[in-house]
């Protein structure tokens, strides 16, 4: 396997520049292709913000903000991102044609080796690849937002994705000091969005049957399976728990779960409102600016201290 790929990013939006900033705090040089100079200047602030951030709670020095800051090169040239790259990220809009026509485009213009990877969260690898010459070498490696935090990566095959193309992708996500999964074959929102979106899901069902507050829905995931999955994910947890109690519970609970194929009158009503949530300052919370500014923080500072958890874990190996 390939120990030191050259790697480009087409795009440098939120999760571009986050996925830059990812490669580099693990020593990895990267280059990042923006459409224009204002593309890039919000790219270049957004990970000027972070590295702020991880330099505040200690995560690195000033003067690896220097280094790291370095390792990042910017360009609205598309040769120049690509030229010598042996491993391409595309972190594009979630638009099915725009990306198969990138991909297109990257199959024509990049060497027979170069991996091109997609880190769409949803969108199928085949049909990513569809107008392609070599579908083998097409990819999704899907980085969790915030990107430079979450140490997810999803790894997904498509139809005729290659194992050598997979064993590149975990080569380098490693090396990123991420925590890649492959997920075996194409299945729609691969292996975490399904597991968040059927929780969602059971969310909005208890809300619907007045059994809880939105307060209290969210208090109960938070503080206890939230507190408990970072160490034992479903299975360890019930193997822990024991297989005997989880099939009983299961045999009278799973008949009276949602199975729901749509999302329910709450979350309709606050989408027909026009109220998104944090970014237009109304959801199912009201987001004022000092709520948000706290929330982020929140979870900023969280995300922080696992990684400065998972920093020290590889510094002691």
């Amino acid at each position: 396997m390939l120990n030191n790929e050259k790697v480009s990013i087409i795009g440098c939006g939120t999760m571009g520049h986050s996925i830059a900033l990812s490669a580099s705090l693990a020593g990895v040089v990267v280059k990042v292709w923006g459409n224009d100079r204002e593309d890039i200047e919000r790219g270049k602030k957004g990970l000027s913000e972070k590295l702020q951030v991880l330099e505040k709670y200690q995560v690195i020095s000033s003067e690896e903000v220097e280094q790291i800051d370095r390792r990042i090169m910017f360009t609205d040239v598309l040769d120049e991102c690509l030229n010598g790259a042996t491993f391409i990220i595309e972190a594009i809009p979630e638009k099915l044609p725009l990306k198969q026509e990138w991909f297109q485009k990257l199959d024509q213009l990049c060497g027979e080796e170069t991996i091109l990877a997609s880190n769409t969260s949803g969108l199928s690898p085949s049909e990513i690849a569809k107008y392609t010459k070599s579908p083998e070498r097409t990819v999704v490696t899907h980085f969790w937002n915030p990107g430079h935090l979450i140490p997810l990566v999803e790894i997904v095959r498509g139809k005729y994705t290659s194992d050598r193309t997979v064993e590149r992708s975990l080569d380098l996500l490693k090396k990123m000091n991420k925590k890649p999964i492959v997920v075996q074959k194409e299945i729609l929102g691969a292996i975490g969005n399904r597991l968040q979106y059927a929780l969602f899901r059971e969310a909005q069902y208890i809300l619907e049957q007045g059994a809880a507050t939105i307060e209290d829905i969210d208090a109960a995931v938070r503080y206890s399976i939230g507190r408990r999955l970072p160490v034992t994910g479903p299975f360890l947890s019930a193997d822990m728990g024991g297989l005997d109690v989880f099939e009983s519970i299961s045999s009278y609970l799973f008949p009276d779960l949602s199975d729901s194929p749509v999302s329910m009158s709450a979350m309709k009503g606050c989408v027909e409102e026009g109220r998104y949530g944090q970014k237009n300052g109304a959801g199912f919370y009201e987001w004022t600016p000092a709520f948000s500014e706290q929330m982020n923080e929140e979870r900023e500072r969280e995300l922080i201290e696992w990684l400065k958890k998972d920093l020290r874990e590889l510094q002691e190996r």
